[in-house]
């Protein structure tokens, strides 16, 4: 058979992919240097990058560094042949509308999100003349935090290519007395040792790192495009008893660090709370034993400890606390090596059981910790967020704080940290990497001393201050309050720490402020802690006082240019080039799930600009246009659209977008929608192609993606067959006869019943196009006669899923009635379908499994690829209550089989 003609329009992210990325070569980095200066903990970087295009054509060249995900940039501006284009921080929907007036202009302008560990991602281009040069500069600002006794300030570095003047200077001035410095990170290895200068004298400190092009080639994390690794400035300052360090600026705003010394600890009450779900199996389950059993070592004889896991139940090691005695621990650490995954995920049965005993537990001079670990969402039980949400804040009533852990990508980090926030806690994302026992570890030594409890910071003649009271504080760490000192009269402002240590009242007292600095500076901690702190407020409100805190947090956002998640920053570049937006991502927000172990250590979400948002409607409609206009008798046309994401421009109502494509495309050729990783809408795709005589693919975010895409692609690349009618005189109960087009290398298959079983008038044809002329295929004969359950089973299945992708794109009282259709069968062959569940009994005492098979298109979930647990699609969980997906295709419910009528 001939081949047929083939036309194919690709539209969304495949463009560019194809599009031939900026080469680095034509493009020289001739400078690159970071200045951070640390003042008061407060720490200002600015990025300078310098490029020339050595070419005689013009060139787009990049600007991508990597900031700390805390860190809230102020500043970005660039200089072209002699003109400034500065950036300016506006509020997210203003600069969204700039951008859609961007778009309708034809230009692009976008963002990315991604999200790893401690860094986010900025990135833009230019398009620079023959033999001309650009300055990118971008400046971030972040106030360091004290944990485990020190501060780290974290530098990137990643220029993209050996640069021959490349810098990095750090300045730290600590008015307290600097104890120690060091400097630890990937490029402070043997090979870079001699790169690094470190000055220390008393208050002040100096680091210098000046690697040679050599050296930025041949270090450890090094190569032909130089450096890739962070620098990272470790040090702490003097300490004393008393109330801290208090520094104010000339009009009247203050700053307080208080962190203590010399404090004698106070025994706590633990209770772990351990999430043994189907999900956590695996890696996640070994990891969580072997930090508990660490965990459990440390714990100090005086303590007080509780084991909790649940999965749709909960299981008790004692249902009381108990001194953490040799005894006790031993007994503890031989329920944790039986910890096993199963069952679904009961949060809130789970917190309010560890609630309760800590509240069964109270005893006086020592302090109550409650700490949750999870890798989903409530399955079980009480599932109502806001409900889990109110219970959690009755039963803990203010007595001690919630620490949240969330394990992986599929957890709903949002609904965690305001859990944690409404308890005087914090959350935290545990990343599944063979690193998590120690991440595990590391979080519980932040919390296991404790040496302050119920700790209120007063400051007589102050006003604007930051939050005031804390729970508690913990050795090693830091509580710091900023705030405006009232008519800036030093004489009337009296700060004051009251708390409790042990079993008794302590003060600390200060009359004197002996420190004075920039009057910028101190303003700005002010404004970026009360921003922070204003954001996490705003997650736990709702209706107007959300509106109004939001409002606050805007404001000052606008004020002080801080890109936050509710400024964005626009960023100008010459005529005829377009308007870049940036966002700052949300930690809680969309799930992404980052290629992590790949040398891109991005975090918290990424600040990008990866031109454009995503006109699904316009893309898709533009390309059948074109199609229509190029009609070509004898040749077979296919649309296919890739994109990684939701519609956000343009037309964005789903109903209407495949509603306009429908009508465009008529039925004349099919729609293949290609959707990218997990952060896309897949039902939504699948949806739109199945009304166009197409499929959907998921293409998974991995090194192989290009594979994935060109071996779809060689699936289509060859049709020769079109309109193709599959006809069977004497048939009834037919599955799909009509398809548009029937490609080489691949099978149509057609399942049905024969009517009164009379294969006398029972007459199989099929009808199709091939290039220019009618072909029919016709046969008298059936030859085969298997098993009737066989058979009967292949028509099952083949009913069941077409009846499934039917439903899918109907509504109302007719879809109702396919859905029935497909339960009924789904029931009579006993066939685990997203209809129905398959309940696993067990022997008596055990609980009782309920499995499920998931949409592809449901829930977002991310797999843990190459992991060997091979499921996608949806994988079956013993999970009760979810199933999860696990990976990429496997056959589900049979093998591939030889029906009851093939055509190849």
């Amino acid at each position: 058979m001939e081949r047929a003609v083939v036309y194919v329009t690709l539209f969304g992210l495949l463009l560019a992919l194809v599009t031939t990325l900026p080469i680095k070569e034509d493009w020289d980095i001739y400078s690159f240097h970071i200045n951070s200066t640390v003042t008061s903990r407060y720490a200002t970087t600015v990025i300078t990058s310098r490029v020339a295009n050595r070419m005689d054509e013009s060139k787009e060249i990049e600007f991508h560094v990597r900031i700390p995900k805390n860190a809230f940039i102020s500043k970005f501006r660039m200089f072209i042949d002699g003109q400034l284009y500065d950036g300016a921080v506006k509020a997210k929907e203003q600069a969204q509308q700039e951008y859609t007036d961007a778009v309708s202009r034809g230009q692009s302008a976008g963002i990315v999100s991604s999200v790893g560990r401690t860094l986010e991602e900025f990135k833009t281009s230019v398009t620079v003349a023959p033999h001309k040069k650009v300055t990118f500069e971008l400046t971030y600002e972040e106030l360091l935090k004290r944990r485990n006794s020190k501060y780290e300030l974290q530098i990137h570095a990643r220029p993209m290519q050996p640069v021959k003047d490349f810098k990095v200077d750090v300045y730290i001035h600590e008015k307290a007395g600097i104890s120690f410095i060091n400097v630890q990170g990937g490029l402070s290895t043997k090979d870079l040792a001699n790169a690094i200068t470190k000055t220390h004298a008393d208050k002040q400190a100096w680091v210098y790192f000046y690697p040679t092009e050599d050296q930025q080639e041949t270090c450890d994390s090094c190569g032909e495009q130089g450096m890739n690794g962070d620098l990272v400035v470790v040090y702490d300052v003097n300490r004393k008893a008393s109330i801290g360090d208090i520094k104010k600026s000339s009009d009247g705003y203050f700053v307080h660090h208080f962190a203590p010394s010399n404090l004698t600890r106070i025994s706590k009450n633990v209770v772990f709370i351990i999430d043994q779900s189907g999900s956590m199996s695996g890696r996640k389950i070994q990891q969580t034993r072997i930090a508990l059993l660490h965990i459990l070592s440390d714990l100090a004889e005086d303590d007080y400890f509780g084991l909790i896991t649940f999965d749709s139940e909960i299981f008790h090691w004692k249902r009381e606390l108990v001194q953490a005695s040799k005894e006790n621990l031993d007994g503890a650490k031989e329920f944790v090596q039986r910890i096993n995954d199963r069952g679904a995920t009961d949060i809130n049965l789970a917190v309010l059981e560890g609630a309760r005993m800590l509240n069964a537990h109270r005893r006086e001079g020592s302090a109550s910790i409650l700490i949750l670990l999870t890798d989903g969402d409530p399955t079980s039980g009480v599932t109502n967020l806001g409900r889990i949400k109110s219970n959690v804040k009755e039963a803990i009533a203010g007595k001690f704080p919630l620490y949240c852990l969330g394990f992986g990508y599929d957890v709903n980090f949002e609904f965690l940290k305001t859990m944690s926030l409404q308890n005087d806690g914090v959350a935290r994302r545990i990343y599944d990497d063979s690193d998590a026992d120690l991440q595990l570890r590391g979080f519980y030594v932040e919390v296991a001393t404790p040496l302050l409890t119920d700790v209120t910071m007063i400051y007589l003649g102050g006003t604007n201050l930051t939050q005031t009271n804390f729970s508690q504080y913990y050795d090693g760490s830091e509580i710091v309050v900023a705030g405006q000192i009232t008519d800036n009269n030093v004489e009337t402002f009296i700060p004051q720490v009251v708390a409790l240590s042990r079993n008794s009242k302590v003060t600390f007292l200060e009359t004197n402020i002996t420190e004075i600095v920039s009057d910028d500076l101190i303003q700005r901690v002010w404004a970026y802690l009360t921003v922070k702190q204003l954001l996490e407020k705003e997650l736990q409100l709702s209706g107007p006082e959300k509106d109004k805190v939001k409002e606050e947090a805007l404001e000052l956002s606008l004020k002080y240019s801080f890109v936050t998640p509710l400024t964005s920053m626009v960023v100008t570049k010459p005529p005829g080039e377009s308007t870049d937006v940036l966002h700052k991502p949300q930690e809680g927000g969309t799930h992404t799930n980052p290629q992590r172990g790949s040398g891109l250590g991005l975090a918290g979400g990424s600040l990008g600009i990866y031109r454009g948002a995503t006109d699904i409607n316009l893309a898709v409609l533009e390309g059948a246009r074109m199609l229509n206009a190029h009609r070509r008798e004898g040749s077979a046309s296919i649309l296919i659209l890739l994109t990684d994401g939701d519609p956000t421009s343009g037309v964005t109502n789903l109903g209407r977008i495949k509603s306009n494509v429908k009508e465009a495309i008529a039925g004349k050729f099919p729609l293949y929608c290609l959707g990218f990783g997990y952060d896309v809408n897949f039902e939504f795709l699948k949806t739109m192609s199945l009304q166009n005589d197409g499929v959907a693919r998921r293409i998974y975010d991995d090194s192989d993606a290009d594979l994935q895409l060109r071996g779809f692609y060689v699936e289509v690349a060859t049709p020769l067959l079109t309109d193709v009618t599959m006809i069977y005189l004497g048939g009834t109960n037919l599955t799909q006869t009509n398809f548009s087009q029937y490609y080489d290398g691949s099978e149509i298959v057609v399942a049905g019943q024969i009517t009164d079983n009379n294969v006398e008038t029972f007459i199989p044809q099929v009808v199709a196009l091939s290039r220019n002329s009618k072909v029919t295929f016709s046969e008298t004969n059936i030859t085969e006669i298997v098993s009737d359950d066989l058979i009967q089973r292949v028509w099952a299945y083949l009913t069941v899923k077409q009846l499934l992708e039917k439903e899918l794109q109907l509504s109302g009282p007719e879809k109702d009635k396919v859905k029935e259709e497909a339960l009924e069968l789904s029931l009579k062959y006993s066939f685990v379908t997203p209809l129905t569940s398959m309940v696993v009994t067990k022997p008596p005492g055990e609980s009782t499994d309920v499995l499920h098979k998931p949409k592809e298109g449901g829930t977002h979930t991310n797999p843990q690829r190459g992991s060997g647990r091979g499921f996608a699609g949806g994988s079956f969980g013993s999970s009760a209550g979810g199933g999860y997906g696990r990976g990429r295709p496997s056959p589900l419910f049979c093998d591939p089989l030889h029906v009851s009528h093939d055509m190849v």
